[in-house]
This record gives structure tokens, sequence and C-alpha cells, in this order.
């Protein structure tokens, strides 16, 4: 994913300044989370977490996956996608390219873990 000097790459430097939205990206970088797990990893109130993740989704930061607990509950769980973030100032031009992690390995990844009951 590109960004050049557009409203977008201000968007996203503006998520990454906040510190509820970089403690999640953190938070969620080891796997999957719930809301709650998030919300007392980075000490914030589950509005917060929801906000956050909701614009950080927006601009594909983070996923959602679903998983069906074993008593046949729903929940989701958020998983940071940011792999790297480039800044780059070439001739009074700034562009930000953000590469994300492979969406079909770690998808993959994801399932088997499901499967076999792994947190």
């Amino acid at each position: 994913m590109h960004h050049g000097g557009s409203s977008d790459s201000a968007e996203i430097f503006q998520i990454l300044a906040d510190e509820y939205a970089r403690k999640i990206l953190l938070a969620a970088d080891s796997g999957p989370k719930t809301a709650k797990t998030l919300s007392e990893e980075c000490d914030a109130s589950l509005t917060t977490i929801y906000r956050r993740v909701s614009r950080l989704q927006d601009h594909g930061l983070v996923e959602e996956r679903h998983t069906v607990d074993a008593d046949g509950s729903h929940r989701s769980k958020f998983e940071t996608s940011l792999e790297e973030l480039h800044v780059d100032i070439t001739d009074g031009q700034l562009s930000l390219t953000i590469e994300t992690r492979d969406e079909l390995a770690d998808n993959f990844t994801s399932l088997w873990s499901d499967l076999r009951g792994e947190d």
C-alpha cells in the first residue's frame, strides 16, 4: 500500500500520533486479542479501544478476526496487520509507504491455531 502526499497520509500520521492507537498496534502485534484484553493491556476503556480499533481498521492497520468459542459463542479478535511503515521526503514531497503482512499466510496460521484451540 502506498500513500503519496495525500490527506490519507496525514490521517495515518494523526492516528499514529495517538498514544492509545500505538498501544493497540503493539499489543495486537503478538496475535489476535479481544477488545477486553486490549482494554486491560492498554489501560483504556472499551469505548476507547473500539473507537481506536475502528480508525485503525479504516486504514488497514488492524484486522478483525471472528472466532467461535467451545461453547459456541462468537467473538471478535483484533490483530495488527502493519508490518512496516516508511516515510520518504524527496524533492519536497512526502510519501508514505505501508507494508502489511501476507494475509494468506496469516489467515492459514490463524485458522490452524483456532482449530488446535490455541489462544
